[in-house]
């Protein structure tokens, strides 16, 4: 059974940086395309950043580029996250979120959410 852990959360102060990690166990991440998804009390959760599977493609939420940066580690089955200039804006639950395979044969398209870690930015 595949699983997404993530870690990294935590309070920083505004203008601050924090690198979230992924970390993938059960299944190759190298194959699935990874992204990352925040959400906070009563908001539906959206999109901050997607990878495709080779890391050769990245795609960010207008609210945080030039600010973000999705990265991947084939080698250690990790996709990182790192936000620097944070602002009070981006606290919430950041999740992982990873889905494939691509590139190699398989019976059918998999998904797998991590339980998400938080980031809260104070003023």
């Amino acid at each position: 059974q595949g699983q997404l852990v993530e870690s990294g959360g935590g309070l920083v102060e505004t203008g601050g940086s924090l690198r979230l990690s992924c970390t993938a166990s059960g299944f190759t991440l190298s194959n699935y395309a990874a992204s990352w998804y925040r959400q906070t009390a009563g908001k539906e959760r959206e999109l901050v950043a997607n990878i495709n599977w080779a890391g050769l493609r990245t795609n960010y939420g207008a609210g945080v580029r030039g600010r973000f940066t999705i990265s991947r580690d084939n080698d250690k089955n990790i996709v990182y996250l790192q936000m620097n200039n944070l602002e009070p804006e981006d606290t919430a639950k950041y999740y992982c979120y990873a889905d494939g395979p691509f590139g190699v044969a398989a019976p059918r398209h998999l998904e797998y959410w991590g339980q998400g870690t938080q980031v809260t930015v104070s003023s």
